[in-house]
């Protein structure tokens, strides 16, 4: 039988197939498909301290098979999450890693020490929120900002998780910040900076203007990102997401260099899309005689 079990940073996951933030809902909406505690963690949609209404509608749009949305980070806040969503994945044996933003640092540490004590292996930090403190857009796109949201984010006491966007050139550096601030792993890529316009209307298709891009065209992209942080940081762990929907764009992202994978846009199409990249991912392992998920990291770097 193949060995699937993966690390990232200090955890021991189950399996390299976890779910990708704001594609599966905050708790166990994706119960019915499959058993949550076959994929190695289910990460929440991204939680603030407080309620947070979004962006106005029409917040997605499809073109083909990729995704337009423009959500505006809509939730219900931790403590809200904390009594109705986390009860459902702990009854399902679900691994949780508990997805925070904010638009200041004081917010994101606000987010982390509500999370303090709930049942979730780590906090994934993410980056790609838009900054009111500083000149810089996004926190992913500055460094030193990056540094200061995962150095807040420790007030939770887990182990933390940066995820951070490929809209950058600078990404490899903001990586490295990250990681010395403390982040145990990389999530890469968040969505790509895009837009579309609806022809009929004259008018963008998403009611805030832009959004960012998914599915599988983005795959390159992540790809991309993960081999040059791997290159870049030999020893981080690396949690490869972006336009993941099969067997062999897991094994991929693996041997780029990713420890683990997130499935997300595939999620929509098909709610089961996390179980059958994990089945399509074990039986890649036995066709091509490989024993431990682990010996496909890093392997494309020869």
């Amino acid at each position: 039988m193949s060995d699937v079990t993966c690390d990232v940073g200090s955890i021991t996951l189950r399996a390299p197939v976890l779910t990708a933030a704001g594609t599966s809902g905050y708790g166990d909406e994706l119960a019915g498909y499959g058993d949550l505690a076959e994929l190695g963690a289910v990460v929440t949609k991204s939680l603030a301290a407080f309620a947070w209404e979004g962006n106005p509608p029409p917040r997605v749009a499809s073109s083909g098979a990729h995704l337009l949305n423009s959500v505006g980070l809509a939730g219900p806040g931790v403590a809200a999450w904390r009594a109705t969503y986390l009860p459902g994945l702990a009854a399902h044996g679900a691994v949780v890693v508990g997805s925070i933003w904010g638009r200041s640092v004081a917010e994101f540490a606000e987010a982390a020490e509500s999370l303090r004590g709930a049942a979730v292996v780590a906090l994934e930090v993410n980056a790609s929120c838009p900054n009111l403190e500083s000149r810089s857009s996004m926190f992913a796109h500055s460094a030193s900002a990056t540094a200061e949201i995962v150095r807040a984010a420790a007030v939770a006491g887990v182990p933390l998780w940066v995820k951070l966007s490929p809209n950058t050139p600078d990404l490899v550096e903001i990586a490295g910040a990250a990681l010395d601030a403390g982040a145990e792993a990389l999530v890469l890529v968040n969505t790509v900076l895009g837009l579309g316009i609806d022809v009929e209307r004259r008018r963008p298709t998403l009611g805030n203007g832009g959004g960012g891009v998914s599915g599988p065209g983005i795959l390159p992209v992540a790809l991309r990102a993960v081999y040059d942080c791997r290159v870049a940081y030999p020893n981080c762990s690396i949690v490869g997401v972006g336009g993941v929907a099969s067997g062999e764009d897991a094994v991929a992202m693996l041997m780029a260099g990713a420890n683990a994978v997130q499935v997300g846009t595939a999620t929509f199409a098909d709610p089961r899309a996390p179980w059958v990249v994990l089945r399509g991912l074990v039986h890649w392992m036995k066709r091509h005689g490989v024993d431990r998920v682990g010996e496909l990291v890093g392997a494309a770097h020869g």
